[in-house]
């Protein structure tokens, strides 16, 4: 029999974990009691032990260094003081899938990656370059050197026509928005480009689409957004079943108006 002072006990702990900026919805075995459910989520017990959803607490970053980067499951969820954490000391959130002896690894495989920007995203393409050595792609620098004024039409067509001609496996080009590096690049036979804004929409792009080259808008996007974009992007294999099929399409229709068709990698 619960006494009364446990009842209160626990009623003030729920009213706390609701109120915890912390509090997220965690799913809980069938054979916890409604008391464990309602201990504050700051409790070690109360994390999540499935290492494919994990909670990322600010605890898991202290011994990361300023600046560094935390390999975390795609599943991952994270507190708002995680966040706020990351944010005020620059660490990036790498994201990885389980690997098959244990642990976590960083990227799908090693590809070549051809990278180009406009005088927009020329600030942003530094972090790109360093983030896909990071992930352990070869990362192809196809310019500028400099923040002078160019045209983004060509700076896309360029990344292009390095993946249509086989000497890039998967391109990223970086303007101010990203729509309109997206469109030229798309006029390159074997092309499909993606301008993406957040990790969702780069996995679809290369699940559902079959997209080869990531087009990301700098103005929309920090560094550590983008990294993140760009992890999920090369990470994603093009999917096969209704997916191959309708991507195919396009391929039916770029041949139909005499463009050669070219295999997703």
């Amino acid at each position: 029999m619960i006494d009364e002072a446990t009842i209160r006990t626990t009623a003030r702990r729920a009213a706390g974990r609701l109120a915890s900026p912390e509090a997220r919805p965690v799913k809980l075995p069938a054979e916890v009691t409604v008391l464990e459910a309602m201990r504050p989520v700051s409790e070690p017990e109360q994390v999540p032990k499935n290492p494919e959803s994990p909670l990322i607490t600010e605890g898991c970053l202290k011994n990361i260094a300023d600046g560094g980067t935390l390999t975390v499951s795609p599943r991952a969820q994270f507190t708002l003081a995680a966040e706020e954490e990351a944010h005020r000391r620059g660490i990036r959130f790498v994201e990885g899938v389980p690997a098959a002896a244990g642990g976590l690894r960083r990227t799908r495989s090693t590809a070549r990656v051809a990278v180009s920007s406009d005088h927009g995203g020329f600030a942003l393409k530094g972090s790109i370059l360093e983030s896909l050595r990071e992930l352990g792609h070869q990362a192809m620098d196809l310019g500028p050197g400099d923040d002078r004024p160019c045209d983004w039409s060509e700076r896309a067509q360029e990344v292009a026509e390095a993946v249509a001609q086989g000497r890039a496996d998967l391109g990223v080009v970086i303007d101010t928005v990203g729509v309109g590096s997206a469109m030229a690049a798309n006029k390159v036979p074997g092309v499909r480009a993606a301008n993406c804004w957040d990790e969702a929409v780069a996995r679809n792009a290369r699940e559902h689409n079959h997209a080869n080259v990531l087009v990301l808008g700098s103005r929309h996007l920090t560094a550590s957004s983008a990294h993140a974009i760009l992890a999920a992007f090369c990470m994603t294999e093009p999917g096969g079943g209704r997916h191959a099929r309708r991507a195919g399409l396009l391929d039916e229709i770029e041949a139909r108006h005499g463009a050669p068709t070219r295999t997703s990698r």
